[in-house]
Formats: C-alpha cells, structure tokens, sequence
C-alpha cells in the first residue's frame, strides 16, 4: 500500500517539475477574469488555447480548478485556496527579474521604446533625448508609430515599453496615468480670415481638414464636437498635421487640434483662434503593462516623460 502511495506522490512531483510556467500566466487571469473569452483577449490568445492550458492544469495537479457555470468559470474549493498564494508568488517573481542586478542609469545600455501619435512626436523626442545624453549616455531610444487597436497587446508582449495617447477606456493589466489636458482651437490662414474671431455659424459653414491614420471614421475633435451634439462636414483628411498645415496655409480651410500642437506648427502665414463652442478637454495619458511596473529603469523613464508635459 505505501508503495502505491509513494508511486502516485513520485509520479505527482514529475508532473509539477516539468510542468510550463506559461501555464501559470494562464490560470492568472483566469482567475481574475473568471471567464474564457476575456482571459483569451487579456492574453492575446484564443479561447481553445486557454482551454487547452487549464486542462493540462488541471492533470498536473489533479484538480478541476474551475467549474463553468453558465457564461462564468467559477474556481473550485481548490483552486480558491491555492490561487491568493500563487497570484502573490507570480507578482514577486516578476519583481524579482525585473530587478535583477543593480540598475545604473549611466551604464544601461538598453533600448527604451515608445509608441506615439505623430503630431506628439516632435514635442516629446527632443526632450528625451536632451534627458538621455545626460542621464544615460549608453542607453537608446525609439519612437515608433501608435497603433491604438494594437497597443494592449503591443506592451503585454513587450514590443513598447509605453504608448503616449488620448485617454483610452482601458483597464488592469494596462496602467496609465494622466500627463496633460489641452484645449481645442482652431488653426486658420492669417490672409483668408482678417474679420475677428470665428463665430459658430460660420465655424459649421467653413470647409474642415482632419488628422487621421485612419481612412474612415470619427477624429479625436469629432467626438468632443458630438459630446456637444455639433456635427460638422470634413472636406479633406490627411495623415500629419505637418499636411494639414500646408493645405490651411493657402486655403480657407480650417483645422481643429489641441493648442499643444498647435503652437508648434503656427508660424507667420498662420493665426490660432479660440474654439466657437466650449468642447470638453482633451487628455493625454502615458499607458504600460502591470508586469513593467516596478521595473527601475522603465519607472525612471515614466517619471521624465511625466515631468516633460508637467
């Protein structure tokens, strides 16, 4: 009877020592989640993938773990005691990698990579790079194009570091904070508009140019005009506002953008004028994964890109 015994506990251990610790991240959210589907775009997999992994959970350590009922997978009385440990293990352990030896800014050598919209792209990039000729000599920098549809699962699986964006209904494992509020204004051809400020009519009457990535949809103005129940007609959508500027150079367009970029492209050919309509403020937000938080080197780049827009 002992041998039987000690043949299931032998055979138990083996299961846990080769079991994938990818498995583990898995459970996690599971957990957190509490449903398959979730936990599959949290994790940037498919639904039968996380399946699958809870099963071999589930033979490894011999437990069902979680029980669905109806659209939810309820933890068993199990995997509810196990779990709170595990959890607090799995954050520590991330803790501990990340600060694996002794971080010294004038020694690093990495690469910190951050995706930003392009209009933000020349208010920032000086900057760090003035922050990093003096603090890390040895270390690089890239900034690459904000994907916004692609960002959650850009940071999860560490292609970025950060993103800088407008305020996104994002939630945990992505944090964010808040670097910024700006207000809209209008950038407009000094020549073509000598009469005063624009008045509202007239703002719904003129010819509009857009800045998008995009080849369809609503602009970030767009929504905060429609929050005011204010629709107007875009004539022209362009890629920069670089373009944009051009177009409104010549012309009786007229463009609509926070005043942060706005002072940056203004020049003696252009005037800004204040928005017609009080429109709500637009935020900017610098976004990262939980799993970054505590990394000493990343925290330190979060704070100057924080100080920058302060």
């Amino acid at each position: 009877m002992n041998t039987i015994h000690s043949k299931v506990i032998m055979i138990e251990a083996k299961h846990i020592q080769q079991l994938d610790f990818n498995l583990l991240k898995v459970f996690e959210c599971l957990y957190q989640e509490r449903n398959m589907s979730v936990a599959a775009k949290q994790l940037f997999i498919s639904p039968s993938a996380v399946s699958h992994a809870i099963k071999r959970l589930r033979l490894a350590l011999n437990d069902e773990l979680f029980i669905r009922q109806g659209q939810l997978m309820q933890p068993t009385p199990a995997c509810q005691r196990m779990a709170p440990q595990l959890l607090e293990t799995l954050s520590k352990l991330r803790q501990i990698l990340q600060a694996c030896g002794d971080f010294d800014l004038t020694q690093t050598s990495q690469t910190f990579r951050v995706a930003t919209h392009d209009a933000l792209e020349p208010l920032i990039l000086p900057k760090i790079q003035a922050l990093l000729a003096i603090h890390t000599p040895q270390a690089s920098f890239t900034s690459s194009k904000l994907i916004r549809e692609d960002m959650q699962r850009q940071l999860a699986t560490n292609q970025i570091d950060m993103a800088i964006d407008v305020a996104l209904p994002l939630k945990s494992p992505i944090n964010h904070l808040k670097l910024s509020s700006d207000h809209f204004c209008l950038l407009l051809a000094k020549q073509k508009h000598t009469k005063g400020e624009m008045t509202q009519s007239q703002y719904l009457a003129a010819k509009h140019i857009a800045v998008s990535n995009r080849s369809s949809g609503a602009v970030v103005e767009d929504y905060a005009l429609l929050h005011q129940g204010i629709n107007r007609e875009v004539n022209i959508r362009c890629q920069s506002y670089q373009a944009a500027k051009e177009v409104v150079k010549s012309s009786n367009y007229v463009l609509t953008l926070p005043s942060l970029i706005a002072q940056k492209l203004v020049d003696e050919h252009l005037i800004i004028q204040p928005m017609p309509f009080d429109l709500p403020l637009i935020e900017t937000h610098l976004y990262w994964h939980k799993n970054t938080e505590e990394d000493d080197a990343l925290k330190w780049l979060r704070e100057k890109i924080q100080e920058i827009f302060t």
